[in-house]
């Protein structure tokens, strides 16, 4: 199995380091440096912390109308952006379900990068290669470049050490040297992140990630800058309720349920799945993606089962942890909507029904768009 694993670009720097290493979306990629999870998600919430997502999708749509074409298929509605900015947005399929959840950099009217979840690239690419017009090419990139994450309150220091810009607005992105003389090579510097700091993703040719990665870890160090793995992520982003694909989101929810109507062109005139979605948008969701945090020391985990009473059966935890921030189990399900917003639930942790309250995520205040 793991001879069948694609590597980061990094591999050989997360052995050296000690990281545990897990599978995710068909990569081999670290879960945890020996400091652990905990530590990790604490500094990037109160410092910096650098991740490597390599394995996250990248496909270029470019040609003649290349930003109407996207406009046309992804759900968001790109009008509302520029040419440096980027977008969350959806992919759709014919009955609204979500196949996958990604981002779109609007470079310019003939060149849109996507960047969607692993194990959904391929996917992607075909669903829109299958609509595409004559002169649009849709181009999997995903082993061409690395991306590397830096999260936290201290990331524009640590970039602006390694001589990268830091500063711009939230969901912008601008083109950077790094390196020098005849080892310079483009930066994508994203200010985009998933983790709910402030924070930037740089995408770059994969034979600079690890001069890249080097640089980034040197120059944290008076930041007190923390490798951080996947485990960290998932904590970090439950935390803010942002849904993962393949467990809160999937080709059997819509946007509706999903708490996604934001990331919805509701006034375009097309795109993928639209008359779908807009028909769950008139008739209303029959559940919703809602928050639970405990009442006691229960932690939940996916699929746990959610009752309104000891025999009365709502859902399954989707999503589940113990929050490092709150020190508290926290967890998303789809819940009915019939069930009160703020209504206590019990979890089956493990044979035990502990309590939870149902919240609105996120569970923590987001610093992610601070000046």
């Amino acid at each position: 199995m793991a001879g069948s694993l694609k590597q980061s670009p990094l591999h050989d720097r997360h052995e050296a380091l000690g990281a545990k290493l897990a599978e995710f979306g068909g990569w081999s990629m670290p879960l945890e440096y020996p400091t652990g999870v905990v530590k990790e998600h604490t500094a990037v919430r109160e410092s910096v912390g650098v991740f490597d997502v390599s394995h996250l999708g990248k496909a270029m749509v470019s040609g003649p109308g290349a930003a109407d074409f996207v406009n046309a298929t992804l759900s968001n509605d790109l009008a509302k952006i520029v040419p440096g900015k980027a977008q969350y947005t959806l992919c759709l399929d014919e009955s609204g379900g979500i196949v996958d959840d990604l981002i779109a950099y609007w470079h310019d009217d003939e060149h849109v990068l996507l960047v969607p979840n692993a194990a959904n690239t391929a996917e992607v690419v075909r669903r829109l290669r299958a609509v595409a017009p004559e002169g649009i090419k849709i181009l999997d990139r995903h082993d061409d470049y690395a991306v590397l994450a830096v999260q936290g309150t201290r990331s524009d220091e640590v970039l602006e050490k390694v001589g990268l810009p830091a500063g711009h607005d939230y969901m912008s992105f601008v083109e950077a040297p790094f390196g020098q003389d005849d080892d310079e090579v483009g930066v994508v510097v994203c200010r985009t992140g998933y983790t709910g700091e402030r924070g930037y993703e740089l995408i770059v040719a994969n034979s600079a990630a690890g001069a890249l990665w080097d640089a980034l870890l040197a120059a944290g160090e008076e930041f007190d800058l923390a490798p951080c793995g996947l485990g960290a992520r998932d904590t970090l982003r439950t935390e803010m309720g942002y849904p993962l694909h393949g467990q809160d989101i999937g080709l059997d929810t819509n946007p509706v349920e999903a708490g996604l109507s934001w990331a919805v062109g509701w006034k375009k005139d097309a795109f993928l799945g639209r008359d779908a979605v807009l028909k769950v948008r008139e008739d209303g969701p029959t559940r919703r993606l809602r928050g639970l945090i405990a009442v006691g020391r229960g932690i939940p985990r996916p699929g746990m089962g959610v009752t309104l009473t000891h025999d009365v059966p709502l859902a399954d935890i989707t999503s589940g942890t113990f929050s490092p921030t709150l020190r508290k189990g926290i967890g998303l399900a789809l819940i009915p909507v019939m069930v009160a917003e703020d209504a206590e639930v019990g979890v089956d942790v493990r044979g035990r029904r502990e309590i939870f309250q149902l919240v609105k995520p996120p569970f923590v205040d987001p610093s992610v768009k601070e000046a």
